[in-house]
């Protein structure tokens, strides 16, 4: 007669990892959460601690402030931004009304322009614009700036992005941190604003590995 293996009792508990176990998976986490986070950490200790040579910021530092992981509405059939963007990217983000005035070209120039200075690693710098208020871009403008993404400037992100300047950019780092805030150029045009973003972003990207090796959009 054939003897049939009992199956195994369905109310009897589980067997309960071994404390060396839990340690060893827990281990695991902490290293991979530090694999994305300390390049990001290396580079602001360089932005805000190491001044070599009375070195200044050209950027106004600013406490990081997370940007809500939240839905960006599109703006009519302009490229969408979306949340995900930020992520392993450090983006340069402008905050202003659809009718893009003077200022507003002047400031999408230097946006434009300072990724463009980073040579081989401008894959790794995004360009976005939230549209505050009503209204669409012209197609004009998009045109002039084909990897530029836009979206509605939500609700939760008004806190921290507020101010009193119609036109705001913001250097956002690759954990949607909001860290160096910039004033659209004045009288001084688009150029002395091009190359203060052009040299944080050299330092940062230095100092920064991810995105390193990133296709550029």
């Amino acid at each position: 007669m054939t003897v049939m293996p009992l199956a195994s009792d369905p109310l009897r508990p589980a067997p309960q990892p071994s404390p060396d176990a839990v340690w060893r998976g827990r281990r695991t986490l902490l290293l991979l959460a530090a694999v994305c986070v300390l390049p990001v950490i290396a580079s602001y200790l360089a932005f805000y601690l190491w001044q070599p040579g009375g070195r200044v910021n050209h950027g106004e530092l600013i406490p990081p402030v997370t940007l809500a992981d939240v839905p960006l509405a599109p703006v009519g059939d302009a490229a969408p931004l979306h949340r995900a963007d930020f992520e392993r990217r450090w983006t340069l983000l402008m905050v202003g009304p659809a009718e893009c005035d003077r200022l507003c070209a002047d400031a999408l120039y230097a946006m434009r322009q300072a990724r463009l200075m980073q040579g081989k690693e401008q894959g790794r710098v995004a360009l976005g614009w939230l549209v505050d208020g009503e209204g669409r871009a012209l197609p004009a403008v998009l045109d002039a700036h084909p990897d530029l993404r836009l979206a509605r400037l939500p609700d939760a992100w008004q806190p921290p992005l507020a101010g009193t300047d119609a036109i705001r950019i913001y250097l956002v780092d690759p954990l949607g941190n909001a860290m160096l805030r910039y004033r659209a150029p004045r009288l001084e045009g688009a150029d002395a604003l091009t190359r203060g973003m052009a040299k944080d972003l050299e330092r940062l990207l230095k100092y920064s590995q991810l995105g390193r090796g990133g296709a550029s959009r």
